[in-house]
Parts: structure tokens; sequence; C-alpha cells
């Protein structure tokens, strides 16, 4: 029998949030619970015990194995849930020893043969001051170093385990970060480390619509006696389809520390960007030169400015720097030229950086003045510069990067000589390749396997959105200089009908026409690996978008 939580009056759906409290739907309760709990004399522990669904289960789970008032413990750092989690724990037929304090204060005793639950998911931008050193401190105690990027969920993970006793379970809630951020690589590794068998469900829809954040369930078992070998993955497209798992599949990474998405590609798809990579035709991005963040204006409003806008305030050219515009709707073709920029400029984008010259003009004069009277001076990046109106300068990148995108990163060739924001990366390319990858490296870039990587290397947000970030793109799959200028000619002759696909939206049209021209009947990839390359592709978009659209 379910027994619904009772929050407080005071606890808000904002507070909750705040503190990385989202309720677990009872289908993950009950799975997580069932298979972590295996005797009546298991001593179970929940490390965020919230409003004790997990411990609910698992007075459930022992009486049924031929326990007597099953005894249970857990942590809470909300005094209110708490209290609630005691009552609920009673009511279901158990004790509950719920110790009211900072999970990362509570001394770990290795004793417990099941650690379940679902740790808070509270991001680094709002997991900041002791809390954030305590976490930090807890995981060192397992030897495991997490970087100030780090969210809450992965010190949870590693201090958690330390309660297991030597061949225990740990089944947990975490988000989808687990198998692609790069601060969570010694988490990975400690996995893979520290358990003998490691299991990962993957859901197509998402099932924490209020967190906004995709999840994998984590059951970890066997403490103290690893390493895994292989980690053994379920599919399921919902919490409710839990009772009825597939097949699972065996997946062994070469690196654990390494990001686990590739585990979401079938092996079939992976074996032709393993043969480009083994041939050559295929390298890594940062081979092609390097990627960077954009520059940082502190308020966008303020320094970047549409024609019309630069007209009004009646700048000079020398108080100007040519600017593309904030956001990569703009970015989706193959370049940026100076036609295109007049084009955004005459729609009111912002095309124009204010950028004076350390001798103002009266008009740069007047402006300073006004953003000063704004208060645009106070805000923090404008606060510590030496000149606060003096953004810090990029040169303009050879090539654009779009970093957050519906459907795939974009490279477009810089061909305006625009400077560029921290809403897209600049790639900036080696002397010897500039010609070569102006030219066609970001057309070359649309073919099916490069497509297919970037799923790979990226990292899923809310709303279906890929994004990549500099580190991520360096090791983004292109098709290298010796593969591009062997089919140079061929890509030249799709360029145009490539770019009329791309401006009508057409982009799996668009990458039809550079897989024809980059990989010739019987070369480098036939038919077949083609359509295997392309199924997975639009199986791990699909899924994105799904995760999405299931969480409006």
């Amino acid at each position: 029998m379910s027994i619904a939580p009772v929050p407080a009056a005071s606890d808000t759906k904002e507070l909750r949030k705040a503190r990385g409290a989202f309720f677990t739907p009872e289908p993950i309760t009950r799975f997580i619970t069932d298979w972590a709990i295996r005797d009546r004399n298991d001593q179970v522990m929940e490390p965020s015990a919230g409003d004790a669904a997990f411990l609910v289960e698992a007075v459930r789970r022992l009486t049924h194995l031929g326990a007597t008032t099953p005894e249970v413990a857990g942590v809470e750092i909300h005094a209110h849930s708490a209290r609630i989690a005691r009552q609920r724990v009673k009511a279901a037929g158990g004790t509950a020893r719920i110790i009211h304090s900072d999970f990362f204060l509570v001394d770990p005793v290795p004793q417990y043969a099941a650690v379940i639950g679902n740790p808070p998911y509270i991001r680094y931008q709002d997991f900041t001051g002791e809390a954030r050193t305590r976490s930090r401190a807890a995981a060192l105690k397992a030897g495991v170093a997490l970087n100030g990027l780090a969210s809450s969920w992965a010190a949870f993970t590693i201090q958690s385990a330390l309660f297991l006793k030597p061949g225990g379970r740990m089944g947990l809630v975490l988000p989808a970060e687990l198998l692609s951020v790069n601060y969570a690589a010694p988490v990975r590794q400690f996995l893979f480390d520290r358990f003998k068998t490691i299991e990962l469900v993957l859901f197509s829809e998402q099932v924490f619509p209020e967190a906004e954040a995709d999840v994998v369930l984590l059951l970890a078992d066997g403490f103290d006696e690893g390493p895994s070998e292989h980690a053994t993955i379920h599919q399921a497209h919902d919490a409710e389809a839990l009772e009825a798992l597939g097949i699972p599949l065996t997946w062994s990474p070469k690196r654990p520390a390494d990001k686990w998405t590739g585990l979401l590609v079938d092996s079939a798809a992976l074996r032709p960007l393993v043969k480009l990579r083994e041939s050559g035709d295929f390298i890594d991005l940062e081979q092609w030169g390097d990627t960077t963040l954009g520059m940082v204006t502190g308020n966008n409003s303020f320094f970047a400015l549409s024609p019309a806008r630069v007209k009004e305030l009646e700048l000079s050219r020398s108080d100007l720097l040519r600017l593309s515009p904030p956001g990569s709707a703009h970015l989706r073709g193959l370049a940026l030229s100076r036609h295109h920029m007049t084009a955004l400029g005459q729609k009111g984008k912002a095309t124009w950086l204010f950028r004076p010259r350390e001798k103002l003009s009266a008009s740069a004069s007047a402006y300073i003045e006004a953003g000063h009277i704004a208060g645009v001076d106070q805000a923090y990046k404008c606060r510590v510069r030496k000149v606060w109106h003096q953004v810090p300068l990029l040169a303009p990148a050879d090539l654009l990067l779009t970093c957050m995108n519906a459907d795939t990163p974009r490279l477009t060739t810089n061909e305006a000589g625009a400077h560029h924001l921290n809403s897209v990366h600049g790639v900036y390319l080696s002397a010897s390749l500039r010609e070569l990858g102006r030219e066609l490296l970001p057309l070359a870039s649309l073919n099916s396997v490069t497509l297919l990587n970037a799923e790979m290397v990226g990292r899923s947000y809310g709303g279906g959105i890929l994004k990549i970030e500099p580190r991520e793109a360096d090791v983004w799959a292109m098709p290298s200089p010796a593969l591009i200028r062997t089919r140079a000619a061929q890509l030249r002759s799709v360029k145009d009908a490539v770019a009329r696909q791309l401006q009508s939206g057409k982009l799996l049209a668009a990458v039809e026409l550079v897989d024809a021209a980059l990989f010739p009947k019987g070369k480098t990839l036939n038919k077949q690996d083609l359509a295997v390359v392309r199924s997975a592709h639009a199986g791990m978009t699909a899924r994105r978008v799904m995760r999405a659209e299931s969480g409006r």
C-alpha cells in the first residue's frame, strides 16, 4: 500500500527544487527496492530520505521476505520531511532511524547490505559554500577528487557507497549526466573499480518532468569486490515499463572514466566510426585546430547593438566591431558572410559590438555615461575589468560552432570576420589547414558519422537540446584533411545544393548529399554501413526529443 507524503505548508515546490528534492514515482522505488533487498535480515539505508518513499518500499519488501517490524535507516536534512518519513515508515509497519542532518556530516559506517534512494540534484551553480566543501571532502575519503563543476548527486553517490558492507548493493536514481558530463569521470571510474557488477536502466521518456532532467537507474552490486569488467544495460520506455524489461545488452568501456554515451549506440553502428578512425579518414576536431569559448560582455543588451541602435546613438565605426549576433539561430548554413550580416542587421539583430578605442568619441562617451547611470558598470564581469566598458577581445574565429542545438552542432565558416560571444564557440584552425578547413570542413562535417558522434560526445539538456562544450568538441569525429582533399571535387560539386537544402531546413537531405560525396560506393563506407549509422543517429535523436516532449 502506498502512503502519500504530507508536505508542510511552508515547504513549497520552489524550496524542494532548491534543495534538489523530487518525489520518486512508485514503480521506480519498487523496482530498485526489490532489486537491492534480498534477505529479511538485510540492513537498509536511504541517504536522502525525503518523504521515505524508498524506506516505505523497503519495509514492504522486508515484510514480504519474512521480517517482523523491519527497522530501516535514513538521513534527511529537512526537519519536516524527517518527521513525515518516520510517520510513514511506522504506518507501513516498520521502525525508522532517521537522522536529521546534512548527509555529508554523517560518518559512514559500512554496515548496510543495501543503500537505496534518489540523491538530491542541485546544479553546481546553486551547490556552493560549506555544502560543496563538505561534499568534496566526503568524496575524498573514498579517494575520489571531484572538481568545482560537480553537482550534488556526484558526491552523494560516493558517500552512499561508503555505508555499504563488503558485498553490499547500491540502487540509486541518478541524472543521466552520469553518462556524459566530464565532472562525473571520477564517479564512473569509482563505480567500475569498487563494484563487482554494474547495471543501468535507461529511459526513452522523461520520468521526472518536475526536475527537467533525464535520469538513469544505477544498480551496483558487490561493493569492494570489483572491478567490474562490463556494464549491463536495460532500456525502458517509462517507469511503468520496468515491470517487463527486455533482453539487456552488455557493454565494456575501454576506460570507465570516459563518457558512457557510447552504450546508447548499437555496436554495429560504432564499427564504421572505428574503421574510419583506424584508417585515418576521420580524426578529432582538435587535430584541425583549437575550439574556445566566446567572449563575455557582462551585459549583451548594452554591448551588442543593432545597426538601428548604432544610428540612434550616433556611434562611429571606430567605436564598433563586427559581431555575430547573440545566439546561434543564424548559424545554420555553411557560411556567415558580409551579405548575411547585412541582412541580419536589417532584421534588427545585434551585428555590432560596442568596443570604443581609448580615445573616446563624444557619442561613445555619452553612451558610456548612460551605462554608468544605468548601473551596467556594476555587473560582475564589468566590475572586475580594468576598464569596465572594454570587453576582452578574442580574434575572429575561422569557424563558428553552435553549442546549443535542437538537431545537431553546426560548423559555419566565418567569412564576415565577425567576433563571437559565448553563445557559440570559435574554432581556430591550424595555419596549414586554414584554407582547406574554411572552405570545406563545415560542408564535410555534415555527414552521418559525424552527426552520430555528436550525439555521443555532446550532452542532452532539458527541451531536447544537444549541448557541446569545447572539450567535448575536441574529440568530435571529423573527416580528416587527407579524406577531404581526396574528395574535394565531389564536395565542391554538391556545395550549392547542400546550402539550398540547409536554407530550406532540410538537414537530412543535405546530409545525404554530403554522404554521397564523401563516401563513394564501394569505398570507405558501404551502403549498409551508412544505413546502420543513420538508423543509430535517428534513434538517438528521437530518444532525446521524445524525452523532451514527455517532460512538457
